[in-house]
């Protein structure tokens, strides 16, 4: 039986569940606070790693920067080629799992964006995904790692949420704490009509003390942590946990 991520029909159905309008529009105003959290300048090389379906490459693209993205999800990476070509920006999407890509000392810039990162039973494939980015950033190149910490959850966890999309489909999460709070497990359920469709997804979880201590195990020389892109501090008050990692 294939992993939940590995499915193409999963990334297919939730689409429009994880990529509403509203995500979509932060695209530019995140690429921005990047930029600015990377300190980088424009024509740079930048590696959207799980790159979707690449709202945030074509961002980068615009403002000058030559980006690769990295997904593993054909449909999704489809998607991007059309958005790029319909706006004649020149962007490399390449199809492979993150524990594989690596490009040694390709990049000025790494992103791993919207909880994108701890998919992998095993944590020392946590640990191989992490160190390919920093193997493909250049000396001095600058990561960004932005997901859900757990000290984030613990504080919002909520065991179920409704509700109805913009497609007119309702979508149920139900979610679980397993191993001592190590993962967390949840179930989405989507129903349209008479169509029903259910997928449950793993996910590790990271303190910012251990995703600091991961980034550094593998290489990084310094880490900092955020509650935000805007570089709020990560306290009681952090909506995401963002570490930004330099080589």
């Amino acid at each position: 039986m294939s992993d939940w991520y590995d499915d193409d029909s999963f990334w297919e159905t939730f689409q429009n569940y994880m990529f509403d309008s509203r995500r979509l529009g932060l695209a530019s105003a995140e690429v921005d606070q990047m930029i600015a959290l990377l300190g980088l300048k424009s024509g740079g090389a930048v590696l959207d790693l799980c790159s979707g379906i690449g709202r945030h490459s074509i961002e980068f693209a615009r403002r000058g920067f030559k980006v690769t993205g990295v997904d593993r999800t054909t449909p999704y990476l489809d998607q991007a080629r059309s958005s790029a070509a319909k706006e004649n920006l020149k962007i490399e999407f390449v199809r492979s799992d993150m524990r594989e890509f690596s490009r040694p000392a390709a990049f000025d810039a790494a992103i791993n964006f919207f909880t994108a990162f701890g998919y992998f039973e095993n944590p020392a494939d946590d640990a191989k995904v992490a160190r390919n980015l920093g193997d493909s950033l250049k000396p001095g190149g600058r990561l960004i790692v932005d997901t859900m910490g757990k000290e984030v959850i613990a504080r919002k966890f909520r065991e179920r949420d409704w509700g109805t999309r913009e497609d007119g489909a309702i979508v149920l999460e139900e979610r679980r704490v397993l191993d001592g709070w190590k993962r967390l497990e949840s179930r989405w359920t989507r129903i349209y009509g008479s169509e029903r469709r259910s997928s449950t997804l793993l996910v590790r979880l990271y303190s910012g003390a251990e995703l600091e201590s991961l980034l550094r195990e593998v290489g990084f020389r310094e880490v900092d942590l955020y509650g935000s892109l805007s570089a709020t501090p990560y306290d009681q008050n952090a909506e995401r946990l963002v570490a930004v990692a330099s080589k």
